[in-house]
């Protein structure tokens, strides 16, 4: 027997004899998608987080294309709906803060309005849970220390020191996966640094923004301050041009925030209200902007998921909607063959063309962001002015390439 947990934090039972008994490392996006289709297919599924109960807040995610096929045979498309910020506008400002443009959001994505969701990722995270939690296991609060892969089996030592036996691993944890490095080795491997360096955080929203986005520009730096709705906070991102990744500063947030408010000291707008606010933020999340890409997602009994297995960058707007296909797509396999080997194969058939696609929008997603030079800045305010007096933009077709298959587990 393994144990579920309900939604106040109780037990309850779920058969494991005879089932195929599958670790999912990560609750965030992909792994708690993968695990409602993997019940869906008759596996016994045990999730484990680190962090100790579903991770709440965090910046706004797109689902587009394929992901919100995906996400209505979940059945949670109406939930998703309701959560869907529906911004207005986005506004880019230029050295002094005066307005260069403003256009829909769409207009900037790409995306099909009144069909696209953007929603804060702490509410798809809540809702993805609810959608599973009385059905599989959950161990928040621990994670993977070593995977000892032999014969038909892994045997899964846990931080916390408690040991148990899986048919299959799958590391959903995201861009630097612990379960990747156990598998394959140093994140360097895998990782393709893009040139930009950001840092997240939340602010009192003294601008009285509501539900639109601000972005100011000049050459390699990058301010914004968005507002998901009507409320107090604003969601703030300070981005900036680095040939080379900060390698001293990823660890040490000290370093971090002294490296963000020295390339922004003499910024004009906002600026200097962001970096006091940044000093202040408890919510800090600081990394390089950059993409995983690797040549295999499986070894054996263990393969990834989501941004474990290729990370596209936030330049791309594509990280949710990849978790969550991929998901469905390595699920649908799994489901479709018992042979785990060869189930994994046919997962990488039918995801990476739609990997490599999307992982190709970060040119166009840099060049909108954060222009690194003075000419590029220019050409992307010319794009911008023409937006204005354009219909919308066109629909990008990297969304919607995939197929995706009919879930339809052997019996």
């Amino acid at each position: 027997m393994t144990h579920g947990m309900t939604h106040d934090g109780t037990s309850t039972d779920v058969s494991t004899a005879g089932k195929r008994r599958i670790l999912i490392s990560g609750a965030s996006v992909s792994g708690p998608a993968l695990a409602y289709w993997l019940h869906r297919s008759g596996c016994a599924v045990t999730v484990v987080e680190k962090a100790g109960a579903p991770r709440d807040g965090g910046y706004p995610v797109d689902i587009r294309g394929a992901a919100v096929e995906v996400v209505r045979r979940m059945g949670i498309l109406p939930q998703l709906r309701d959560a869907h910020i529906d911004s207005l506008r986005c506004t880019f400002l230029d050295a002094e803060g005066g307005e260069v443009a403003s256009v829909p959001p769409s207009a900037v994505a790409g995306g099909v309005g009144g069909q696209d969701l953007e929603v804060r990722r702490g509410d798809l995270t809540a809702i993805l849970h609810a959608r599973v939690r009385d059905d599989v296991e959950f161990l928040f609060g621990d994670s993977i220390e070593t995977l000892d892969r032999c014969g038909q089996e892994v045997d899964v030592t846990f931080r916390s020191g408690r040991r148990r036996t899986f048919d299959l691993v799958i590391g959903a944890d995201g861009m630097h996966s612990h379960t990747r490095r156990l598998l394959f080795g140093p994140e360097e491997r895998f990782h393709r640094y893009l040139g930009h360096c950001f840092a997240l955080f939340t602010m009192e929203n003294t601008l009285g923004l509501a539900r639109e986005a601000v972005l100011w520009n000049t050459p390699g730096r990058a301010a914004a301050l968005y507002a998901v709705g009507d409320h107090h906070e604003l969601h703030a991102l300070l981005a900036f041009h680095r040939p080379e990744p900060p390698s001293e500063a990823l660890r040490d947030p000290g370093a971090q925030r002294d490296l963000v408010a020295g390339v922004f000291a003499g910024a004009g707008w906002q600026v200097p209200g962001m970096v006091d606010a940044l000093r202040d933020a408890d919510d800090l999340f600081f990394d390089t902007v950059g993409q995983i890409r690797m040549p295999h997602w499986s070894s054996g009994r263990v393969a990834l998921v989501g941004d474990a297995a290729y990370a596209p960058s936030f330049l791309t707007g594509q990280g949710s909607s990849l978790a969550l296909a991929g998901a469905y797509v390595l699920a649908c396999a799994l489901a479709a063959d018992r042979d785990h080997t060869a189930a994994f194969a046919a997962y990488e058939r039918g995801m990476r063309g739609f990997v490599a696609v999307n992982q190709a929008l970060v040119d166009n997603g840099a060049a909108t962001l954060f222009p690194a030079t003075a000419q590029a800045l220019e050409r992307r305010n010319t794009m911008l002015r023409d937006l204005t007096t354009l219909p919308s933009a066109p629909v990008r077709p990297a969304y919607s390439a995939l197929a995706l298959p009919g879930f339809a587990p052997v019996p």
